[in-house]
C-alpha cells in the first residue's frame, strides 16, 4: 500500500512539473519572443521587472529572480509555510526558465507591430498561467502580495479588487516610463490575460464554481477551506439511496483556481471522495468575487 502511495505522489509530482515547465515555457517565449523586443509592458512583477530593466539596463531574469525569491521570503513570514508552498517551485523554476530564453534573442514577429503583439501576449500569458493554476501552483507574483496586503492591512478589502489596484498602478506607472500608448497597449493585454486564464481552466464557464463535496476525510477538508482557502462552507446532510448511509455533504463557492487546489487536496487525504463542480452564473452576498445583492 506504502509504494503505491509513493507512485502515486511520485507520478502527482510529474505530472505538476510537466505543467510548471510548459505554463514557464510559454510565459517565458512571450516575453523574451514579444514582449520585450516590441517594448511593451505588463501588470504584474513583470510590468516592475521591465521598468527597473529599462532604467538600469539589467537583465530581465536576474532582477525577476531577485523579486521572487524576496516574495517567497515575505509570504514563508507573513502568510506561513503553508502558502510559501504553493510558490517555492515557480520562485525558483520560472527565472531558471526566463534565464534560458533571455539568452537566445529571438523574436516571434517579423516585424513591430505593438497591437498585434499585446494581443499575442494576453493570449500566452493567459495559456502560461492557466496551466499553473490549473495544478493548484501561483506564479508567486502581484497574487501573492495582494494576499500579503489583505491579511495584514486591509482584511475588509477582497484579493481581486487589492490586485487590481497594483496592476492599475504598475502600468500607469509605467505610462511615465515607457510613454501612454505602451502603457494602453499593457491595458489590453491585461484584459485578455484575465479573459484567457478563465478559458484555459473552465473552458467559456463562469469565474465562480459551486464544489459538492462527499468525503471521509470531511473535518480535513472543511479545515482546508476555512483556513488555507478562505471559502465558507455549509454542511448538508445527505444519504444514499441504494445503501441508506447517512453522511455529510460539503458546498462550497469559491473561484477556479480555489477549486482546482481544493480538488487537489481532496484528491490527496481521500481517493475516493466524490465530488461535483457546478458552474454559477451569479452570486449575491459578502465574500470575494460575490456581487452586493444592494447594487444587484
Amino acid at each position: 500500500m506504502k509504494l503505491k502511495l509513493k507512485k502515486s505522489d511520485l507520478k502527482r509530482f510529474g505530472i505538476d512539473l510537466l505543467f510548471i515547465v510548459a505554463g514557464c515555457s510559454v510565459s517565458a517565449v512571450c516575453i523574451m519572443g514579444i514582449l520585450i523586443p516590441n517594448g511593451l509592458t505588463s501588470g504584474g512583477v513583470t510590468g516592475i521587472v521591465r521598468v527597473i530593466q529599462e532604467v538600469f539596463d539589467v537583465g530581465f531574469s536576474i532582477v525577476y529572480y531577485a523579486f521572487a525569491l524576496v516574495i517567497l521570503i515575505f509570504c514563508a513570514i507573513l502568510l506561513g509555510l503553508r502558502e510559501a508552498r504553493k510558490i517555492v517551485m515557480m520562485s525558483v523554476i520560472y527565472p531558471a526558465v526566463l534565464f534560458i530564453f533571455e539568452h537566445t534573442e529571438f523574436s516571434l514577429l517579423e516585424e513591430k507591430d505593438l497591437f498585434l503583439a499585446a494581443i499575442y501576449c494576453g493570449v500566452l500569458f493567459g495559456i502560461s498561467q492557466g496551466l499553473i493554476f490549473t495544478r493548484g501552483f501561483s506564479f508567486g507574483g502581484t497574487d501573492t502580495v495582494a494576499k500579503i496586503i489583505q491579511k495584514k492591512l486591509l482584511p475588509h478589502i477582497s484579493i481581486s479588487k487589492i490586485l487590481l489596484v497594483i496592476d492599475a498602478c504598475i502600468i500607469i506607472g509605467s505610462g511615465f516610463m515607457f510613454g501612454r500608448n505602451i502603457a494602453l497597449y499593457a491595458l489590453i493585454t491585461q484584459v485578455i490575460f484575465s479573459k484567457t486564464v478563465d478559458i484555459v481552466m473552465f473552458g467559456f464557464e463562469s469565474k465562480l464554481v459551486q464544489l459538492e463535496i462527499i468525503t471521509s476525510k470531511h473535518d480535513e477538508v472543511v479545515e482546508y477551506i476555512l483556513n488555507d482557502i478562505k471559502r465558507g462552507v455549509t454542511n448538508l446532510k445527505v444519504s444514499g439511496a441504494y445503501t441508506k448511509t447517512a453522511r455529510e455533504k460539503i458546498v462550497t463557492i469559491c473561484s477556479p483556481r480555489d477549486s482546482m487546489m481544493i480538488k487537489k487536496f481532496v484528491s490527496k487525504a481521500d481517493k475516493d471522495a466524490f465530488v461535483t463542480v457546478i458552474q454559477v452564473g451569479t452570486v449575491w452576498g459578502k465574500g470575494e468575487g460575490f456581487a452586493d445583492i444592494l447594487e444587484e
